[in-house]
This record gives C-alpha cells, structure tokens and sequence, in this order.
C-alpha cells in the first residue's frame, strides 16, 4: 500500500500529547504541526480566520487550514474538497476524534502530489477544519465562503474518526431505523451521503472497495439527514444544508467507540492496520474522484 502506516501512527501520537480544544494553546501548537506537514508536500496553506456563535450563543474564534497544490496542472475552474476537523473536546486527547481522520488526510496530502492525474476533473482543496465540536462551525464557514468563490464546487468529503475497529460480535450498535439492515460487528467503514450524493457515494465506495479485506458499508439518507440526526455529526452536514453533495466517512463514532469524548479516546485504542486500509482506500477514492469527476 502506499499510504505509510508508520507515518499514521506518528501523526496520531504527535496530535494527541494533550486535548487541543477550541481557542488554546494546544491547539494552535497542533495547528502549526499539521501545517508545516503540508508545507513539506508543497501545499499553500491559508489560515482563514473567522468568528461565530455556538447553540448557546458563545462567540469564538477559528481559523480553518484551507489547503491548495500548485502541483495540479492543468488548473481546473471546479474544486473537490476533503477535510477533517482538527479541534477535540477538552475533556479528552481525542485519538479517534478526530487525530485519526487527521493523519490520513496528511498521507493524501503527502501522496497525492507524486501522482497528480494528467488533464484531472477537478482541482483538490484540502481543509483541516475548526470549532467542529462546537456544532460544525468550521464547516458551515467553509460552506459560506464557498458559495461566494469564484469556481464552483462538484463535492466535499468529511473524514471523520477513521480508526476504531471492534472484529467481536454485536460490538457495532445501530440507530433502531437500521437495525438488521448494516452488520453488528464493528468492523467496516461507513460511507454517509444524503439525497444528493449518489454519484459521490458510488464514485468512494469504489474507491474504498480496492483495498483487499476492508468492509465498507453505505447510507444514503433522505433530504438532508434530518431524520437521523446521527449521520449529520460532522463537516458535511453544512454542506448538504448549502445544496452540495458531501459525504461523512466514518467508523461510526459513539454507535461503535465506547471512548467517544472521555479521557480515554487514546492512541492505544486505535486498530492501526484498520486506520491504513481506511487511509489507503480514501486516498484511492480522492484520485479517481479528482481524475475522472462524478457520473
């Protein structure tokens, strides 16, 4: 495979020494972490800073890392967005949220600039998110801003906790409307789209289903998840309410992780080899998806 798992295991233990939750020190020491590793694989990293309001009406500061590669020529006039927030709750290190998802959008970062497809659909944006425990504040800014660019945008995905796997029966729990419909091991990763997000499900389960022994299972949710408010928990779920397709990619979180925002989300519960093959199978997924677009 050409994602590095040895790198993953570094990331995830670089990001995780304390909790980096929203406006701290920690967090903008991790912040300068992840962008110096972009920087070494030729990116341009803009620090978009912004302001918003949580649900309870507490103003905070963000800033989002919104990432481009002046590797990618021809430039095309449509960009494809994967991101992963960076920011943990402060009651924990957040191994699995969301350090997990982090590390392997450094690997795409990494890797992909070595093999930019020629005459390529779409031009690729990466964004490490902020504030997204805070209620996808980064998220919805970055769906904002992209209504107003210049280029339109085909499609976002979220990556979101990628690396907590659990091979023991009835270890995987499901909301009571999919029940009997999804395994009840805990062992695949979950591609989550809504209503407009077909061709972008197909085109990353396509991808994800290279990797030999990783079990991927998808959802396609009607309107904009409202109904299953679950699969609405991360980056995308602005961009689904802003009409564009987006995807979460996850291992389900809480259905599955029982450390989901306690103190012990540590990286000595992340399966490492499940964390590669996610990582490998996303980054497959991001070079068709940019190579050939969506169908």
């Amino acid at each position: 495979m050409l994602v590095d798992r040895n790198r993953l295991y570094h990331h995830v233990q670089r990001l995780t020494v304390v909790p980096r939750p929203a406006e701290t020190p920690a967090l903008e020491e991790t912040r300068q972490y992840v962008t110096a590793e972009l920087e070494a694989a030729g990116w341009d990293v803009h620090r978009h800073e912004f302001n918003a309001r949580n649900e309870n009406g507490r103003a905070l500061k963000g800033i989002n890392l919104v990432c481009t590669h002046e590797g990618q020529e021809p430039r095309s006039d449509v960009r494809f967005c994967v991101g992963a927030h960076l920011d943990s709750r402060e009651e924990t290190p957040g191994a699995d949220d969301n350090a997990s998802a982090v590390a392997a959008l450094l690997e795409i970062a990494r890797l992909l600039p070595q093999q930019w497809p020629a005459n390529a659909a779409y031009e690729l944006e990466l964004v490490v998110f902020d504030l997204e425990e805070h209620g996808m504040l980064g998220g919805a800014e970055h769906a904002r801003l992209s209504k107003l660019r210049p280029f339109d945008l085909a499609a976002m995905v979220s990556l979101e906790m990628l690396g907590y796997c659990d091979h023991r029966r009835n270890s995987q729990q499901l909301p009571k409307p999919l029940k009997g419909l999804y395994p009840d091991t805990g062992n695949f990763i979950a591609v989550i789209g809504n209503q407009n997000s077909r061709a972008l499900i197909d085109a990353f389960v396509g991808g994800l289903r290279r990797v030999p022994e990783l079990p991927v299972e998808h959802l396609q949710v009607p309107m904009n998840g409202e109904l299953l408010q679950a699969t609405r928990l991360s980056d995308h779920s602005p961009f689904w309410d802003a009409g564009y397709p987006a995807l979460m990619i996850t291992d389900t979180s809480f259905l599955r992780n029982p450390h989901y925002h306690l103190a012990t989300d540590t990286i000595d519960t992340l399966d490492f080899e499940y964390l590669h093959q996610v990582a490998e199978g996303s980054l497959l997924a991001t070079r068709d998806i940019i190579e050939r677009g969506l169908r």
